[in-house]
């Protein structure tokens, strides 16, 4: 059943949280020779099986790929627009820096291709190799002024590297002066090595992984220091909202060991950063939005991957007790308000 009622009478549903990958990927395992490169080996059943150094990395469905696919579902959904960035493997930020441009260059390349294709339906979020900084300010660049994304997706760390390391301001300092989104998703968790059952890096570490980002931002200054940077976290900002009065009280009672970057109460930042909607659960939700402000909840979904149900996604905001003014802010205004864009640009 498609969504046909006139998009110029209703609000937008924009989706900030979604993956792509190219159709193909070139075989920079053998160009290179080292390390745990992506290749994919499409099956006859039209599925695809990610390779990560020679092993299975995960099966992923022509929704991973196909342009035209997404735009049945995201009708069937009810979906008028997504957000799309890379698969965060693919980040590959372990690479020799001048590698990890060429990956980031191709994967943008591919990328605002399909969003040129289709401009109503699609946004582009580029990557950048943060390995380097000036290699990633570089690319940066031409993803906002050649390739007309509206920013770019990043790691929750660079090769366990905070995103407080001084090293990598210089790459936040760009991103606010171009007007550039930052969606920070979570990646390389933490442990994860010993976690090899249950799922728990991604049920327990990515969670970690997002409240490190936001830790790390707040208490290294970067926030403090670039007001108008535009941030927004994945999965409803991780375990940060529920653990967010134990960090204050951190900060408070030990500010010899928290507060050696930045003298600033972390809850003063609450409402400068966005974070998507994605927490499967009312109370979670009604809690963040109470939290961070109306204004900065956007909805995401982790389409095409199985945490990401687009329909689950909407189906919680829609059948929230939200009113229908922050039902309409969180589908439609607070991310046009975090991308930088119009609403025009999608009628």
């Amino acid at each position: 059943m498609s969504f046909t009622i006139d998009k110029s009478v209703r609000p937008l549903k924009i989706d900030v949280h979604t993956h792509i990958l190219p159709q193909t990927i070139p075989d920079f395992s053998s160009r290179y020779g080292y390390g745990d490169w992506i290749s994919l080996e499409k099956g006859e059943d039209g599925n695809t099986v990610m390779w990560k150094g020679g092993k299975k990395f995960r099966t992923v469905e022509v929704n991973c790929f196909d342009a035209h696919k997404r735009m049945c579902e995201c009708d069937d959904c009810g979906i008028d627009v997504q957000v799309l960035s890379t698969v965060p493997v693919m980040f590959s930020y372990w690479a020799k820096p001048e590698h990890g441009l060429e990956m980031s260059k191709y994967l943008n390349d591919d990328l605002a291709q399909t969003v040129k294709r289709n401009p109503k339906r699609f946004v582009g979020l580029g990557t950048i190799p943060m390995q380097s900084p000036d290699m990633a300010i570089q690319e940066l660049r031409r993803c906002m002024q050649f390739l007309g994304m509206s920013g770019i997706q990043i790691g929750s760390n660079v090769n366990n590297k905070n995103l407080s390391d001084p090293s990598l301001f210089p790459v936040f300092e760009e991103c606010a002066r171009l007007g550039a989104a930052i969606f920070i998703h979570p990646w390389d968790m933490m442990g994860q090595e010993h976690m090899d059952k249950y799922w728990l890096p991604w049920l327990v570490g990515m969670p970690a992984e997002t409240c490190r980002a936001i830790c790390s931002l707040i208490f290294g200054g970067v926030f403090e220091r670039l007001p108008n940077l535009k941030v927004c976290f994945a999965h409803g900002g991780g375990s940060f909202p529920m653990t967010v009065g134990r960090i204050e009280r951190g900060f408070n009672v030990r500010p010899d060991l928290v507060a050696v970057d930045n003298e600033v109460n972390p809850r003063h930042y609450l409402g400068k950063f966005w974070i998507d909607s994605l927490v499967h659960d009312h109370k979670v939700l009604d809690y963040c939005i109470d939290l961070f402000g109306e204004d900065k909840i956007v909805l995401g979904s982790d389409y095409p991957f199985p945490l990401g149900d687009v329909p689950e996604c909407a189906h919680l905001i829609d059948t929230s007790s939200l009113s229908k003014v922050v039902k309409e802010k969180i589908y439609e205004k607070n991310v046009l308000d975090f991308l930088g864009v119009k609403r025009e640009n999608f009628i």
